[in-house]
């Protein structure tokens, strides 16, 4: 199973992840790597506490796209 993730630089330095699909998941990390790595876990526990609670694991339905300004 794949989840679109978001990266943002972190004001103090590093990077901080948010899963959009998965409200509420978001990890950190002070390389990029790390961070990846951080919000893979992240996941992994939020979907292993959605199926002990039997509740519906959310798809992933979005679709990310860079889009080019003027400015």
């Amino acid at each position: 199973m794949e989840y679109s993730v978001v990266v943002h630089k972190a004001e103090e330095g590093g990077f901080w992840v948010e899963v959009p699909a998965l409200s509420g998941c978001y990890s950190q990390g002070e390389t990029l790597d790390e961070t990846l790595e951080n919000v893979r876990e992240a996941i992994d526990l939020y979907l292993e506490v959605l199926t002990e609670g039997k509740e519906i694991i959310p798809r992933d339905e979005e679709i990310v796209f860079k889009v080019s300004v003027g400015a």
